[in-house]
């Protein structure tokens, strides 16, 4: 991945930490208190440079596995054997940095608006 994904501003507003990067801009639903280095799920919304609005839900594997053990004991998702999202995007490391590079390796390979939800469909 080039380095020009990063050539980006980034920070908080309100409570939506925002990552600005030459090709699309993430807005991070981050629960207060949580530390943007650490967090493990989030749901994102991306708006590429034709305004066009893109989500997912963004989870590391270790989150997943916690989910499915909890699962395990509640009953939920058939007892924790299986996991499933409609807008789920699986992550090996947590952050925002790196999900932000998972972002920009998908934008790159030209399947970002392959794997994550449109938002604006009425301007489809």
């Amino acid at each position: 991945m080039q380095n020009s994904m990063f050539e980006a501003s980034e920070g908080w507003e309100g409570s939506i930490y925002r990552v600005r990067t030459s090709s699309f801009n993430v807005a991070f639903v981050i629960g207060a208190g949580e530390d943007p280095d650490e967090i493990d799920t989030v749901d994102v919304e991306v708006t590429l440079a034709d305004g066009s609005c893109w989500s997912a839900t963004m989870f590391t594997l270790a989150e997943v596995e916690r989910l499915m053990a909890r699962w395990a004991v509640t009953g939920e998702y058939g007892g924790g054997s299986y996991f499933w999202c409609s807008d789920g995007v699986i992550v090996r490391e947590p952050g925002v940095t790196n999900m932000t590079m998972v972002l920009a390796q998908l934008y790159e390979d030209g399947q970002l608006t392959d794997v994550l939800e449109r938002l604006d469909r009425a301007e489809e």
